[in-house]
């Protein structure tokens, strides 16, 4: 299948859309070296006329020469390597609006003034029954729910579910959640957190990965509710839970260490692999089929030595930051 990436360039009134069928996962890495690069990264990948979709893209960036304005969304593997993503794109990408396109393509095409749906059919944002199934061994969980209870107090418990899946719940998880046993609190940071309080009748919500539809408040079921998105911005959150189920402090220096071994790096040659994918037989009595598309390697567009060199400095400065920050914390 691939990891397909979509890129949409503007300048000067005008904008192209490019294609790449390996690179969701580069899609930070070619934009780390800053909007020189990136652009000449993205406009050496093919360019289509259509528009993916949230399910077949996997990973997306916008770059907006004229308004100076940067939209993007990938899989991060960890809350760190979001965060030090993000540190890293706000030093090489001085004076542009820098954001994570939390809702996916309805982002980049909303920037563009084409609207939230042009790459979603009606009926698209999926709800379903409400269910909670605590689990007392989990301390890694995908997403931490906290709830206001009526006397005032909050708890909180670790969910495997991601965070647009607790709102596609409806109301009805509340009375669940209510009754529920308690969960360890989280060991690493999730990605992303819910936060429900009945008596202000508002969800508060963050997270560190896309949540397609948030932007189409009130979700079914929430219809007199409000919502309270807080990007990937935690610390609302945070002050909110319970003194034994607080969210623990990851280091980020492991995670900016991990992208200076990234700068500059080019992506695997994948043509050998191509090629006999191309080449193989299908089953017998059967003809293979290789969509061609898959058969283009990503291009990077190799960033100058001095774009690598300006990246590989801004690197070395966030991580001794991070390192010293990190020494100075009392559980250092």
């Amino acid at each position: 299948m691939g990891a397909r990436a979509q890129y949409v360039v503007v300048e000067n009134g005008a904008w192209r859309r490019h294609f790449s069928h390996w690179a969701a996962n580069r899609v930070v890495a070619d934009l780390l070296p800053g909007p020189a690069a990136a652009t000449r990264c993205f406009r050496a990948n093919r360019e289509i006329d259509e528009w993916l979709d949230d399910v077949w893209c996997e990973g997306a960036a916008l770059v907006d020469h004229d308004r100076r304005v940067l939209r993007w969304f990938a899989f991060a593997d960890s809350w760190a390597d979001h965060v030090a993503a993000r540190a890293v794109l706000a030093r090489t990408w001085p004076g542009w609006d820098v954001r994570f396109a939390h809702d996916g393509m309805g982002d980049l095409t909303h920037h563009l003034g084409l609207g939230r749906d042009l790459t979603r059919a009606p009926g698209w944002f999926e709800t379903f029954e409400p269910f909670w199934s605590p689990d007392a061994e989990e301390t890694e969980p995908w997403s931490v729910v906290s709830l206001r209870l009526p006397g005032g107090a909050v708890r909180a418990w670790g969910s495997g579910l991601e965070t647009v899946e607790q709102v596609a719940a409806g109301p009805r998880l509340i009375d669940l959640l209510a009754g529920s046993p308690a969960t360890p609190p989280p060991a690493d940071m999730p990605y992303g957190g819910v936060h429900f309080d009945p008596r202000a009748r508002t969800v508060s919500m963050w997270a560190v990965q896309t949540v397609a539809g948030v932007h189409d408040w009130p979700l079914p079921g929430w219809e007199r509710w409000s919502l309270d998105f807080r990007g990937d911005d935690h610390t609302h959150q945070a002050a909110l839970l319970p003194a034994d189920f607080p969210f623990p402090r990851p280091p980020l220096a492991p995670a900016l260490r991990e992208l200076a071994g990234h700068a500059g790096t080019p992506p695997p040659d994948a043509g050998a692999v191509l090629g006999r994918a191309a080449a193989a037989a299908g089953l017998q009595g059967t003809a293979a089929v290789v969509n061609p598309s898959a058969l283009v390697p990503h291009e990077t567009g190799d960033p100058t030595p001095a774009e690598l060199a300006e990246l590989r400095a801004v690197l070395d400065e966030l991580v001794a930051a991070a390192e010293d920050a990190e020494g100075a914390r009392p559980d250092a």
